[in-house]
């Protein structure tokens, strides 16, 4: 069997031997899609039926965890991305592949799971772990579309280059962009790290999610008035550290009414390979080398993170009232997501880099022309759905090396039966979640398991208790365990 893109033979032979776990896979509703070919006689061309293919608004947000009104976090104020949740479908229960910014944006982008050799820290380059295999902007253009890249989309703004009708932008100037005089010299005397957070008072363009924002909008007016359908990607930087926003966004919030986690203590019977020294934080001034923060430390990073949230989405809602404006929202799918989650103090973690839901779980919405308004699912989904989702809904040929399964039935149906599970990986950390559990499992090369987490979601939801090792749940370990080294198996 040959898979190919556009007409073209893309992998084939080396893909053969993973036929039958694939299908495999497939059958069990955790795997790949193979050969979707619903679009071929289209490939290549700009419009289906006379009618201009539908442009695709891809934005990313950098750590960005599911604490967003739409998702029933009423304290945190984001009215724009839920107001894209009311027009679109919401998924409830969706999973990165990897909790750290390079290893996901590459599996979500390749459409391919990750390895222990393949996907895994966040330098990651998805052309160097994975070359020859078409990533999802160079398949559009492929395809006819012309494709812009706005801030972080890759890891690395020259990680798949070709993939881009134009050189891919991101604001001038260090990544951290600290305005104060203070930060900076803060920065300068920490070796680059300064404060983990500043409240400038400043307009939002200043800082770099606002050009971001300009450029987003100067490029919808002027992809809006080319004759082929465009994919514009928009990559938000918070609220990754360090929390800086203009000051009105922390004014948004009451310090005092700042929840912190209410649980900021190792889950019982955690191994120790679950848990991390949160170093990323660790970098910034102010923050200890070792132990605990302070409880004003804490709130007062919560309390950035959710200014930085309420600034990325002001941005957003920014972008989204131009293509209502330019009137080509009936024309345009929007698809928002998260690279990863984000632990704010749960289980004495920050930052990400673990294989809790904390960091596992995190965001994904989608708008467009015919998808139903308003609604959620609770099906299990994973970011390695969304490439072949939207070549879907795009009509367009899904390239054979896929491992996501679309899920555009459940934009017309949020209640149908789904994924009986998905998978993640941290290091030798793989994860399974299915409907009720998550399990993980730490391996070494030579195969041997060397530590085990297992947590009830319907009673442990924030999984507090580690009940891996109770004899009760060894049958239901071992079945977690194959599944896992079913899906490793087929990577």
């Amino acid at each position: 069997m040959g898979f190919f893109v556009g007409g073209g033979r893309l992998i084939g032979a080396q893909m053969k031997e993973k036929l039958n776990r694939r299908e495999f896979l497939r059958a069990f509703g955790i795997g790949a899609s193979l050969a979707a070919m619903s679009g071929c006689a289209f490939a290549g061309q700009a419009s289906v039926g006379g009618r201009k293919r539908p442009n695709v608004l891809f934005i990313a947000v950098d750590d960005l965890r599911p604490q967003l009104g739409c998702y029933g976090h009423k304290q945190m104020i984001s009215p724009n991305i839920d107001r894209l949740a009311g027009d679109g479908v919401t998924f409830l229960r969706s999973y990165c592949q990897v909790p750290v910014c390079g290893a996901s944006r590459a599996s979500l982008l390749t459409g391919v799971r990750p390895a222990r050799e393949r996907f895994v820290g966040y330098a990651t380059w998805a052309e160097r772990d994975l070359p020859g295999v078409p990533v999802l902007p160079k398949h559009f253009k492929t395809n006819g579309y012309h494709t812009v890249s706005n801030g972080k989309i890759f890891h690395h703004s020259a990680d798949c280059r070709g993939g881009w009708s134009e050189p891919p932008w991101r604001p001038r100037g260090d990544w951290r962009n600290y305005l104060l005089a203070e930060s900076k010299e803060a920065a300068r005397k920490n070796s680059g790290g300064g404060p983990a957070f500043e409240a400038a008072e400043v307009r939002d363009s200043a800082y770099h999610d606002g050009m971001i924002a300009d450029k987003g909008i100067l490029d919808l007016r002027r992809l809006n008035r080319m004759d082929k359908p465009f994919f514009l990607a928009m990559g938000f930087l918070k609220p990754h550290l360090p929390f800086n926003a203009p000051k009105r966004y922390w004014d948004m919030y009451e310090r005092e009414e700042i929840d912190l986690a209410d649980n900021p203590f190792r889950p019982k019977g955690a191994p120790d390979a679950a848990l991390h020294n949160w170093g990323e934080l660790r970098s910034y001034a102010g923050i200890p080398k070792k132990g605990p923060l302070s409880e004003e430390t804490a709130r007062t990073l919560v309390h950035g993170y959710y200014a930085c949230v309420s600034y990325t989405d002001a941005q957003i809602g920014r972008v989204l009232t131009e293509v209502d404006r330019l009137g080509v929202r009936n024309n345009t799918i929007v698809v928002l997501w998260g690279d990863h989650g984000w632990n704010l103090g749960e289980h004495g973690l920050w930052c990400k880099h673990c294989n809790f839901e904390t960091s596992l779980h995190s965001p994904l919405i989608v708008r467009g022309p015919g998808i139903k308004r308003g609604v959620k699912t609770d099906a299990l989904t994973e970011y390695l759905d969304i490439y072949p989702s939207l070549c879907e809904l795009c009509v367009l040929s899904s390239p054979g090396h896929l491992e996501g399964r679309s899920f555009v039935p459940l934009l017309k149906n949020p209640n149908l039966g789904w994924k009986k599970a998905v998978f993640s990986r941290y290091f030798n950390g793989d994860s399974i979640k299915t409907d009720r559990y998550r399990y993980t499992e730490w391996r070494r090369k030579d195969g041997e398991v060397y530590a085990r987490m297992l947590y009830d979601h319907k009673v442990d939801l924030v999984e507090n208790v580690n009940i891996a090792e109770r004899p009760e749940n060894k049958l239901l370990v071992k079945k977690l365990s194959g599944m896992l080294e079913y899906v490793r198996s087929a990577g």
